[in-house]
């Protein structure tokens, strides 16, 4: 059992702690911002829903509330209520949304919390690259030098400009929704007139799309797969917050922060892979609301840790799948 990190469950993410949002610039990734990530993603006025006065996450046809099911997390009423259980107290008026999904790497133990439908923002890009990667595929190739080098600024650094070009050459959302059918993804839809941060997510889809970067039996073929999980594992520093607390192991990660201009709350976003008492275990924390990005990421960070704890101890039994 794994008893060197301790759950948070009355963590609170309160407005009055907040005490300034970050600075925001439309410039990409590349421009610092003081108290955040290195790596700022662009306001919502770059990446969808302007104008229109669109605010907060595109919700599913039956509300919000996904009744479609994944492979990838077996039904465990007793791992989900220890879950439910452990994850972080929201507070706030109103409160953030959070959903979690876990899974063990062989598929024998899983969790889920919530089914919302949230903005992907950057963890999308970890789509986009599995979407060229089977391009090329089809067509026969490897990946050229130049969509190599926008891959790894895109993966490692969370480059916006190298997602907007490889947004087009996998032919944008047309191109993004057929490739997550066949990665096994039920429920995500493509961000609209190109917004790719927008791309609509829940936590059991990223679960399916991490299972087709780390398990086998996926479209993508072993050397695509294997590529993909390195750029993951060699994310900047400054960029490895997020399920990557939950970990005393190896860590394969990408995360996913974006303002909401309208209100100034936070989409704070981290899928991967960690491993816990050397056994592998895949997991995607999706959320929205947060007064700040560094109240999101405490957020984030505390579920990815009762997730793992929900799945690692005796409290929840193997499912027998």
């Amino acid at each position: 059992m794994r008893l060197s990190r301790r759950i948070r469950p009355a963590l609170v993410v309160n407005a009055a702690l907040a005490t300034s949002l970050l600075a925001v610039t439309a410039a990409g990734d590349s421009v610092p911002s003081v108290g955040g990530p290195q790596a700022v993603e662009r306001p919502v006025d770059d990446l969808g829903a302007v104008g229109a006065g669109v605010e907060g996450s595109v919700v599913s046809p039956d509300g919000g509330t996904s009744g479609r099911s994944s492979p990838y997390v077996p039904s465990s009423t007793v791992r989900d209520a220890v879950l439910a259980q452990s994850l972080p107290r929201l507070v706030g008026d109103p409160p953030p949304r959070l959903s979690v999904a876990v899974a063990s790497l062989d598929g024998e133990v899983a969790a889920a919390y919530g089914a919302d439908h949230f903005d992907t923002a950057s963890i999308v890009k970890v789509d986009i690259l599995a979407a060229l990667l089977l391009m090329a595929q089809d067509e026969g190739r490897e990946l050229t030098a130049r969509e190599r080098l926008l891959a790894e600024v895109m993966i490692q650094r969370s480059d916006n400009d190298a997602a907007d070009e490889l947004w087009l050459a996998i032919g944008e959302g047309e191109g993004l929704d057929a490739a997550n059918e066949r990665l096994g993804l039920v429920t995500t839809v493509a961000g609209p007139e190109g917004h790719w941060g927008l791309t609509q997510t829940t936590a059991v889809d990223q679960l399916a799309l991490l299972r087709a970067i780390h398990g086998t039996g996926s479209p993508l073929h072993a050397d695509s797969r294997a590529y993909l999980r390195a750029l993951m594992a060699t994310v900047v520093p400054d960029q490895r917050w997020g399920i990557s607390a939950a970990a005393d192991g190896g860590v394969e990660l990408k995360n996913g922060w974006l303002p909401r201009s309208r209100t100034g709350l936070w989409d704070v976003n981290s899928i991967g892979r960690v491993t816990v008492d050397g056994r592998p275990y895949l997991v995607a924390v999706v959320s929205d609301g947060h007064v700040s990005w560094e109240a999101g990421v405490a957020v984030v960070e505390a579920a990815a840790e009762a997730a793992l704890s929900a799945v690692t101890t005796d409290q929840a039994p193997r499912s027998g799948v």
